[in-house]
């Protein structure tokens, strides 16, 4: 079961490689400038510089992240992520200063994807410190990405728009998307997408959560954190997300012989409480054989959130696992939860195993499940056990994947 786990995760990886999602989405004519920004941006710039070989381009990506031929003669910068660093405002203000050289019969393309957030940062009316303390408050207050954004969009020089507002260059936008709803102005929050909300928004996010951070409060009050200007947009277009992982998650288990149900790609909230939700499930198919009879394997994407109380080491996949695993208390079951991008939070996995065995694994090796999830100590305990999913970069980011397998069948009995 374990390998079969990981032969589907990896097999979904390979069948959504950002090159080949977003080759079929490039336009007719070469632009004069590529923008390619995120944790899928060499793959996507991969694609655009196979079809328009020699036209300039900015790339930004984290640390590692940048591979390829076509590099040669592309301008490569590499950036702190998840929290930006003084890399990333470097980044912000070459990406501003070309964009603003261009005149208005030039054409931009932008490819966005995940991460781009973290790694184009141009603070505005507050410090890069400031912004990084305010986005790791939220964070660790259970905020989701939506929600982060909106108080990333305020404080910027380039997002909500901003970075297209700085050109009289035509620009059109291809996104890969890591958000549930796929809204662009999301995603990378939203380079090249008029911002919709307010610094009044941003101020309600920070109460949502009960952040205090005074500094950023007084910035969002003044007159430079205004609502940036609406500029109309080029063409904005989504080319993939979560769906197609999802998607290509159930044709690797069909091949297997595997029957897949696609539970849904807008799964959201507290790990621990979809983690209820998917062991009620559970429990039902094995029980009753509803909504679906056994053998069948649930495939289920989205981003859950996790408000962390402890001091552990964990992500919202591993947490999720080990949430499940105590729901269903050793039923039966034998699970993957996984980020696309191969970097679940803290854990220093990309996700981890769950097995019909894992909580008498750990209670044998002197290892306390409930206390390790309430320490948000996932992460070390799947580490302990040898079921964290190794970390490794993808060079793609579609959010989630969660896969279930219930009950015996062919293909399902290794």
């Amino acid at each position: 079961m374990r390998d079969l786990l990981l032969d589907v995760f990896h097999g979904a990886l390979n069948a959504t490689r950002a090159d080949s999602l977003t080759a079929p989405h490039l336009p007719g004519t070469a632009p004069d400038f590529i923008l390619s920004v995120g944790k899928a941006g060499a793959g996507m710039l991969g694609a655009a510089l196979t079809r328009f070989p020699g036209v300039p381009a900015l790339l930004v990506v984290p640390d590692g992240a940048a591979g390829g031929p076509w590099l040669a003669g592309v301008e490569v910068r590499e950036a702190g992520h998840p929290a930006p660093d003084e890399r990333s405002v470097a980044a912000a203000r070459r990406a501003l200063e070309v964009f603003r050289s261009l005149g208005p019969d030039a054409r931009v393309l932008a490819l966005l994807s995940g991460g781009g957030s973290a790694l184009l940062c141009a603070p505005r009316g507050v410090t890069l410190a400031q912004k990084v303390d305010v986005s790791g408050e939220l964070m660790r207050a259970g905020a989701d990405i939506a929600a982060l954004n909106v108080v990333r969009r305020a404080l910027s020089d380039v997002k909500g728009g901003r970075l297209a507002a700085a050109t009289r260059a035509q620009v059109e936008t291809l996104i890969l998307s890591d958000v549930v709803g796929d809204d662009p102005a999301v995603i990378a929050s939203g380079p090249t997408v008029p911002g919709r909300t307010t610094p009044a928004d941003a101020l309600a996010v920070l109460d949502r959560f009960g952040v205090a951070a005074p500094e950023v409060r007084a910035a969002l009050n003044q007159p430079v954190n205004g609502t940036p200007p609406v500029r109309p947009a080029g063409p904005v277009r989504m080319i993939g997300g979560n769906r197609d992982l999802l998607a290509a998650a159930a044709q690797q288990l069909a091949a297997r012989g595997v029957t897949p149900v696609i539970l849904g790609d807008t799964f959201t909230g507290e790990a621990r409480e979809l983690a209820s939700f998917h062991a009620a499930l559970c429990r039902s198919v094995m029980q009753h054989g509803l909504p679906w009879a056994a053998p069948v394997a649930l495939v289920s994407g989205g981003e859950a959130t996790v408000t962390v109380r402890g001091a552990g080491r964990g992500g919202r996949n591993t947490e999720f696992a080990l949430a499940l695993g105590l729901a269903l208390e050793d039923g039966g079951v034998h699970a993957l939860s996984a980020g696309s991008d191969g970097v679940d939070g803290t854990s220093g996995g990309a996700g981890a195993l769950l097995t019909p065995h894992t909580l008498h694994r750990a209670r044998a090796a002197g290892l306390d499940a409930r206390a390790a999830l309430d320490a948000n100590d996932s992460g070390s305990l799947f580490a302990a056990l040898g079921d964290l999913i190794p970390a490794r970069p993808s060079g793609q980011n579609l959010n989630d994947l969660r896969i279930i397998l219930v009950g015996g069948g062919r293909g399902m009995n290794g």
